[in-house]
């Protein structure tokens, strides 16, 4: 079998990626989402870039008017590149999107500079001086993400202008910022992603080598310090030292990525370690209950430790997309199936949170508690403001459309690896996947389940070449502690199986089956008590799905802020896909909204009426598809009909 279509394609680490020729999504929640990403979702942001002048900003460039001309921020290009890059994943060998390709190439040349260096914004008569700008420019990011768009074309389809460009553009980065050139770095990091799967691609060195230079050249002040700090691009302190991640949540996902490649290609463990140790202590103490990170949003960036309030939640949907990259690339190098739960949690409840239903609208950043309805953006309009509402079809910053559209077009990629010993299943859908073994032991298996909505895996062999063992493991996700997961293997013999991964080791012939049960079903989720925004409160998750309230489901037109849910009832499944559970509704006295809301806990106080009503739940991703609402994750608990004294005794009826 020759060279994989690979999004990532480490030549070491402990797992062996399989790529979009080797895995195919052939139904169920992906698959949707897929299609309408490739039907709907690659035109309505070519058409928008149209429209608002970006792809235009490169025919101003090649004509000299681009100071006169050029639309949008400093970083529009990059969203053409992403957009180039997600058409060449998503058309894959067939090359469906070759024409729409090839046209958006020839466009994007015509601005190139004889020595490869390639921007709108910068470098042309009028405008500022090449690399004026570190710190907000982002240069090096574009042109991250232009290499990064031809190194999936030539994967995809074989080296073609668009990959030349890209190679151009690098050779020009590494005589720039090389030894004895400018001694900086980007303030968003991208770029070394980019140059190391340039490296191997072509297996040129120089490229590796200035990724390498890039990481451990960032966190020595080579910035500006400015409004938010050094920390804000993770310039405070050098990778290695740093114990969590910091700063603008993007940048620190994207920078942490770039770590692990270089550290898998040049075999620095000590490196890989560092990324580690930041990765641990995020998810354990900076993540949301979806996955998504980042909780300020003045700056984008993380919080401090258990700040996680879920009203002020930005969990911007590419810091989403950057802790997957992240997660699968620690899952390759370790083999650790942590990495994929987290990928998992991610992919379910932010990455697919961001589009809406028709792929044509979307969430910038990802709240999980609105207080407002909102307005219905316009269908025509540019929305200004990152936290819109409602999904909107157009940003002044759109980076998240773009980045949603190509981490779906390359998802068949995330579901499996191989290793020495066999296949490893990582994330599930209806999916055909095959592949070569060690020793050219040529597999094929089917995967057919009704994942998330239930919890059976059924994974049959199609193809078993040689007559030697070999191992298909299946990962049980973290999220069924606490419950049963059951593993059939081929004989019918059943046994329960802890998270991680469960394996089955046999000479597989054509026809034999193994099946994973995993106890989807709706359980309370509670926080960690530090995260005190939540104090007083749970949510619901059922398997990988976290659940929300919303106000179109509540009866009297009534907002979520009048719910209570008593954590004794279990949630209960409801009707297509919700989940219901019994609680109450408050209703409150407006005629008292003006008095001081504060008085001594021994004061009398009129209650407020209240009636009992089920709840009805929904998945998350699927919130604000049905009209402007009302939303939370993390729902208050009913008031307790018992206090305890200090002194022990029961007060009270």
């Amino acid at each position: 079998m020759g060279p994989s279509v690979l999004p990532v394609a480490p030549t070491r680490g402990r797992l062996r990626p399989l790529g979009l020729d080797e895995v195919r999504i052939t139904g169920g929640f992906w698959a949707r989402r897929r299609h309408t990403n490739e039907s709907a979702t690659l035109g309505h942001c070519r058409d928008w870039m149209e429209r608002v002048g970006w792809t235009g900003n490169f025919r101003a460039a090649a004509q000299g008017r681009a100071h006169r001309d050029r639309r949008g921020r400093e970083f529009a290009d990059s969203e053409v590149y992403k957009l180039l890059e997600a058409m060449a994943w998503q058309a894959g060998p067939e090359g469906r999107l070759d024409t729409d390709i090839a046209a958006l190439t020839e466009i994007v040349a015509s601005a190139q500079e004889p020595d490869g260096y390639l921007n709108t914004a910068f470098g042309h008569p009028g405008q500022p001086a090449r690399y004026s700008d570190l710190e907000w420019g982002h240069e090096l990011y574009c042109n991250g993400f232009l290499i990064q768009a031809g190194v999936a074309q030539a994967r995809a389809r074989g080296e073609g202008e668009l990959t030349k460009i890209a190679r151009r553009t690098a050779d020009h980065v590494c005589a720039t910022f090389g030894r004895g050139g400018i001694e900086g770095v980007c303030g968003h990091p991208e770029i070394e992603t980019a140059l190391v799967e340039l490296a191997r691609l072509t297996g040129e060195q120089r490229y590796l080598d200035q990724a390498a230079i890039f990481i451990d050249r960032r966190g020595h002040g080579t910035l500006a310090d400015g409004e938010f700090g050094r920390v804000y691009y993770q310039d405070d302190m050098p990778v290695r030292r740093a114990t969590v991640l910091r700063g603008h949540a993007v940048r620190a996902l994207y920078l942490a990525a770039g770590a692990v490649d270089v550290a898998v290609e040049t075999g620095d463990d000590d490196l890989l370690d560092a990324v580690v140790r930041q990765w641990e202590a995020t998810v354990a103490r900076r993540t949301y209950l979806t996955g998504g990170m980042g909780s300020h949003h003045r700056d984008e960036s993380f919080g401090d430790d258990f700040v996680l309030p879920p009203d002020r939640a930005y969990s911007e949907t590419c810091a989403g997309v950057a802790s997957v990259m992240l997660s699968w690339r620690l899952l390759l190098a370790t083999g650790e199936p942590r990495y994929a739960d987290l990928a998992e949690r991610t992919l379910f409840n932010v990455v697919a949170t961001s589009p809406a239903e028709d792929g044509r609208a979307f969430f910038y950043a990802n709240t999980l508690h609105r207080r407002h309805r909102g307005a219905v953006p316009a269908a025509d309009a540019v929305s200004p403001r990152a936290e819109s509402s409602l999904r909107a079809p157009w940003f002044a910053v759109s980076c998240c459309p773009t980045n949603v559209a190509r981490t779906l077009a390359q998802l068949p990629a995330y579901l499996a690896t191989a290793d020495d010993h066999g296949l490893q299943l990582h994330q599930y859908a209806d999916a055909e996947i095959a592949t070569s073994l060690v020793g050219g032991h040529d597999v094929a298996l089917r995967v057919r389940t009704d994942y998330p909505s239930g919890g059976t895996v059924s994974v049959r062999i199609d193809r078993s070449s040689s007559g030697r063992p070999w191992t298909v493991s299946l990962r049980v996700p973290a999220w069924t502690q606490g419950a049963t997961a059951w593993l059939v293997d081929p004989d019918g013999a059943r046994r329960t199986v802890p998270p991680g991964m469960a394996e089955v080791t046999r000479r597989f012939r054509p026809g034999d089956e193994i099946r994973l049960e995993l106890p989807v079903r709706p359980r309370w989720i509670r926080a960690d008590p530090r995260v005190d925004a939540v104090r007083g409160t749970v949510a619901v998750q059922r398997g990988p799905l976290v659940y929300c309230a919303e106000s179109v489901d509540l009866p009297g037109g009534h907002d979520v802020e009048v719910i209570r849910v008593d954590p004794a009832a279990p949630p209960q499944d409801g009707l297509d896909g919700t989940v219901v559970t019994p609680g109450q509704i408050t209703a409150y006295d407006v005629q008292r909204d003006g008095t001081w809301p504060y008085r001594p806990l021994d004061a009398a106080a009129a209650e407020p009426s209240t009636d009992r009503a089920e709840i009805v739940l929904v998945p998350y991703h699927s919130w604000a598809n049905r009209g402007p609402s009302t939303v939370r994750v993390w729902l208050p608990v009913v008031e307790p009909h018992r206090a305890i004294p200090l002194d022990g005794t029961s007060t009270g009826k």
